[in-house]
Parts: structure tokens; C-alpha cells; sequence
């Protein structure tokens, strides 16, 4: 994996860039859909690509339980599996893990509970590198812990040693394959933690960073502070993700500050319970406002559920609980998402990004203010 900078923006830490991968490349700034189960709810490989993904994320700690990364390497590996010839970045299960009740970390590692069986399982950096070089993506993450928020500060310094530490382990795990192993930055709300942290992972010189523990409730405000204070520490020609978020204007604020990479679940799960993003804001389509209303979701969209189908239809599909409701809706949220990260991109390379963001962001937030 090789990353080019090809501009950065004059008002701002904004970036363009290009991250090359054995399957294709990947325009940044990017949004990457999630596929946790190596599936993408409720969408088919086919229409996520119709969408404009460039790159998907799949998770560890959900493929490890079923269906195991033995029979998706026997089957000859995630990408294969699943049918999706472009590249896939998998989230070493990290978030997951810690996010369960009852688990036991230890220096070492982490013992949990299976969420069916509830037999005991152990996941530790080297065999959850393992597990993700077995699925064969194209990017994978180091196993770190995931510090919750709020965080007492002697806590977060102990558990950012260990994440540090963990990251060497899972670097020296690694078998030459051609994936490419990221970072992940903690530290909670701590500058000086994450400075620690950023400064110890690029004395390792690796192929991209990552910013995790943003997206366990802090809200925007500390959301931008974080990535503020932490994005300045990671080298300039290397992509910089940020986990888990968000929503636009998380998204925007975050590129603004330097991200190149994001993912969420967001478009995906609002889209399931009838919340779609408009340039005026989300809609919750099964209000009995639409009932009646025939224009698109978004008339400004160019995707496959504006272009062909109304709100009143939209608003149907769900009264009637159908499952196309879901897979329309999906299609126009990640649409929607993708596109706005065409957009930035575009901004960024004409040189107006920060101009872009305000006008964008005015006309969403005014349709937001008026629900």
C-alpha cells in the first residue's frame, strides 16, 4: 500500500490524496461503508459499488465468531467470500470487544464470552493480526483497548502503554503479505496522552494511523478538539482515519483538521429506521407528512432510489413493512454520503473547501433546525 499527497488546502489541514492498493485506488478524503459481517445491511455488492464505494470496512470480532476466518481463508478469502473486488479494510475488533459486558482484560489480552454459545474465547494482538491476515484485507488495524469516556486520567495513561505495547506485538505478528497494518491513536481527552501515543506508533514507521476512542459518546465539541491536538503528531505522507465517524458535519469538521478516512454504520442503521439525509437535513420518512408528498428524497440526488422512486413511495414501503424500504433507503444514504465525499474532494483540489463547508453546512443545519 503506497499514499500519495497530492494537495493540501491553503485555509485549512484539509488534504487530497490517493491510497494505491493491490485491488485499486482509493480518493481521499473517503467514507468507508460497513460491512461488519462481510455484508452490508441491506445492500448486495453490486449496489454498494453503484453507490461509489471505493472501500469497505468489514470487522474481525464478528467474522472470528461465525463465520470463522478458517473457512473464509479456505474459501479463498474475505474478498472472494463475499464477491467485492475492490479493497476492504477490516477493525481488528478492538471496539467490539470492549463494548461487551462481563470481559476480563488482562496485560496480555482480553477474555470474553461468545455471544451465543457463551463459551470463554481469548483474542490478544497477535492473534487477532492473525485472524485479519487469514480474511485477507487489504488494510488491517492493530488490536488496541478502547478507552470509554469519561475516562479518570490514570486509567487512560495505563491503557495507552498497553495499547502502544500491543501495537509492536501485533507488528511483529505480522506475515509479509501485502496488507498494510495501521496504528490506532489513544488517549482519551488527554493531549498530552494522545502526543505519547501518535509520537511512540511512527517511531514504527507504519503504512497509515488511525485516531480511535472519538466515538464513545464525547460529542462534537471534544470530537474536534481531539482530532485537533492529535492529527498535528502523524506523518504528513500517511493516511490519517478516524473511527467510527459520523455524521456529516463530524465529517467535515474531521477533514478540515486532516482526516483522510472515515467509516461508520450510521447511513446504513438510520436508513433501516427511516431516517435519510437530505442537503436540508434528515427526514424521517414515515412521518404522515409524506404520505402524500411525490418528489424524491433529495431532488438534488442523482442516486438509484431519488431518480425512480418518490417519499410517498418510501413512506409505503415502511408503513407496509417492506423489505425494500430498507434496501432504497440504504441506497440513498450511502449515496448521499459517498457523494458529499466527492464533493470535498473536488473543493479540496479547486482550492474552496472551507467555502464549500460553510455553504453546505448552513443549508443542512437550517433544515435541521426546522423539525
Amino acid at each position: 500500500m503506497e499514499f500519495r499527497l497530492l494537495k493540501k488546502d491553503q485555509s485549512s489541514a484539509a488534504r487530497l490524496g490517493v491510497v494505491s492498493t493491490s485491488r485499486g485506488d482509493i480518493q481521499t478524503p473517503i467514507f468507508m461503508p460497513v460491512a461488519t459481517h462481510g455484508a452490508m445491511k441491506p445492500l448486495t455488492p453490486v449496489q454498494i459499488e453503484e453507490t461509489g464505494a471505493q472501500i469497505i470496512l468489514s470487522n474481525t470480532y464478528h467474522l472470528h465468531l461465525q463465520p470463522g476466518e478458517g473457512l473464509v481463508k479456505k474459501a479463498g478469502g474475505l474478498h472472494k467470500f463475499m464477491s467485492w473486488n475492490k479493497p476492504i479494510l477490516t477493525d481488528s475488533g478492538g471496539f467490539q470487544v470492549f463494548s461487551l459486558p462481563n470481559k476480563r482484560i488482562t496485560e496480555d489480552g482480553v477474555f470474553f464470552r461468545h455471544e451465543i454459545s457463551g463459551e470463554e474465547i481469548y483474542l490478544d494482538p497477535a492473534s487477532a493480526t492473525r485472524i485479519q491476515q487469514d480474511l485477507g484485507a487489504d488494510i488491517i488495524m492493530a488490536f488496541d483497548e478502547c478507552i470509554p469516556y469519561p475516562c479518570e486520567k490514570a486509567y487512560a495513561e495505563q491503557s495507552t502503554k498497553k495499547t502502544i505495547r500491543w501495537l509492536k506485538q501485533c507488528q511483529n505478528a505480522m506475515i509479509d503479505n501485502g496488507q498494510a497494518l495501521f496504528g490506532i491513536v489513544q488517549g482519551s481527552v488527554y493531549e498530552d496522552l494522545r502526543a505519547l501515543c501518535a509520537r511512540e506508533m511512527c517511531k514504527l514507521d507504519l503504512p497509515g494511523y488511525a485516531i480511535g476512542g472519538v466515538s464513545v459518546g464525547e460529542g462534537l465539541e471534544l470530537l474536534k478538539k481531539i482530532v485537533g491536538f492529535t492529527t498535528p503528531h502523524l506523518p504528513e505522507n500517511k493516511p490519517r482515519y478516524l473511527m467510527g465517524v459520523g455524521l456529516p458535519e463530524d465529517i467535515l469538521e474531521s477533514v478540515e483538521r486532516g482526516i483522510d478516512m472515515f467509516d461508520c454504520v450510521i447511513p446504513t442503521r438510520y436508513a433501516r429506521s427511516a431516517t435519510l439525509f437530505t442537503r436540508r437535513g434528515r427526514i424521517r420518512v414515515t412521518n404522515k407528512n409524506y404520505k402524500r408528498d411525490f418528489f424524491p428524497i433529495d431532488p438534488s440526488c442523482g442516486c438509484y432510489t431519488c431518480q425512480n422512486f418518490s417519499r410517498a413511495y418510501i413512506h409505503h414501503l415502511f408503513v407496509s413493512n417492506e423489505v425494500l424500504s430498507a434496501v432504497l433507503s440504504a441506497i440513498h444514504n450511502v449515496h448521499f454520503y459517498l457523494t458529499m465525499m466527492k464533493e470535498i474532494r473536488q473543493a479540496i483540489g479547486d482550492g474552496r473547501f472551507m467555502d464549500y463547508k460553510v455553504k453546505f453546512m448552513a443549508e443542512y443545519q437550517q433544515g435541521e433546525k426546522r423539525k
